[in-house]
């Protein structure tokens, strides 16, 4: 999308790849819109759209009927097991699962998906109280949490080879679905959930809830464990549950986000008449109005909906439009230096600090 803004036509590329495009983030929906209007009038781009979990005909017809290629790739089979009945508690369930594959089934390791730093904190816990109880009855478990605020030292962890006579067992949120593939991984123990981000366009608050996943984000937690060998998937939920209950595909996050940086991109790529940009899935007028509105306030869209010269500036930067108009005005308040510390500290949240749940009174303590 940056490139978009300095090259609009992309002249010095012949080849354009969109990989992992069933994740729809609000950048890859974005980019499908212009690398469609681009492919039209260039024949001599092109444009490959790929994803080991993608809906290959809702994709082909919106590509002008774009052919579909099925490229058979290397996975071992994996072997899927479903609980007879809804678990009232699916983290202690994944803890229970997690020692029964330990103690029962061949050495391999496990792959646990979790929502967030507070549930792999808490199995993390139980896990070590458990297995203590159990001292030397049990193999040795080493426990490998990982998701995005945990030092990248401690997230290396995770790629260091097991020990011979030990497991592995890694705690994860959904960044390991696709972002990332871990060696000797033959078991997969899916609970269903994930956190989602949510934006309510009358409140204008963003929200993070924790949802159930789709039938593409299970096949894929299930693919994990059958890169390297033949795996097991343990899914926490019922083949009913599977069927009838999980969506087919997530929701694209275009249709719950604040839409401000969105409008703010295609303004600047001289879109004016957002209502009828070609969106694969259009997102719903009222949060388009709101980040409009948004944006006029800022002083970046006139009257008219067109880019000011402010607009302009802050579409420069690859940041929330609240953030990029404060570094814009702090150059009147002489104060950019200080503004800009403020804003990159804004703009990663809290991911450069790291409290880990024992040294929480600790941390506590300096505030």
């Amino acid at each position: 999308l940056r490139e978009f803004l300095g090259e609009p036509d992309l002249a010095s590329y012949s080849v354009v790849m969109v990989d992992e495009a069933h994740e729809r983030t609000l950048s890859t929906d974005i980019l499908f819109g212009l690398v469609k209007d681009i492919a039209r009038f260039r024949p001599d781009l092109k444009l490959l759209i790929s994803s080991a979990t993608l809906d290959a005909e809702k994709f082909s017809d919106y590509f002008d009927s774009a052919p579909i290629f099925k490229i058979p790739g290397r996975r071992y089979p994996v072997e899927i097991n479903f609980t007879k009945a809804p678990e009232a508690d699916y983290l202690d369930a994944a803890i229970v699962t997690s020692l029964q594959i330990h103690v029962t089934q061949p050495p391999g390791d496990i792959l646990v998906f979790l929502t967030g730093q507070e549930e792999i904190e808490t199995a993390e816990e139980n896990l070590k109280q458990r297995t203590r109880g159990l001292g030397t009855k049990i193999a040795e478990l080493i426990i490998c949490p990982i998701y995005a605020n945990l030092p990248t030292e401690l997230q290396a962890k995770i790629f260091e080879p097991t020990p011979e006579g030990a497991r592995k067992i890694v705690l994860a949120t959904n960044i390991a679905e696709a972002s990332l593939t871990i060696d000797g991984i033959k078991y997969v123990i899916d609970p269903g959930f994930c956190k989602m981000k949510s934006y309510n366009p009358r409140t204008g608050m963003e929200s993070l809830l924790i949802t159930p996943i789709s039938k593409a984000s299970a096949m894929q937690r299930a693919g994990r464990s059958g890169r390297t060998g033949p795996g097991k998937c343990f899914r926490l939920y019922t083949a009913y549950n599977f069927q009838n209950d999980l969506d087919d595909n997530t929701v694209p996050e275009i249709q719950r986000s604040n839409l401000a940086s969105v409008v703010l991109s295609l303004k600047s790529l001289g879109i004016h008449d957002l209502m009828h940009f070609d969106f694969m899935d259009p997102p719903p007028s009222e949060a388009l109005l709101k980040a409009l509105e948004l944006l006029f306030a800022l002083s970046a869209l006139n009257k008219l909906g067109e880019l000011t010269k402010v607009g302009r500036r802050m579409a420069e930067f690859p940041l929330d439009p609240m953030l990029s108009k404060m570094i814009v005005a702090s150059e009147k308040y002489k104060c950019s230096d200080d503004i800009i510390s403020i804003a990159a500290m804004l703009s990663v949240g809290n991911s450069i600090f790291y409290r880990p749940k024992d040294k929480q009174v600790h941390g506590l303590s300096f505030c």
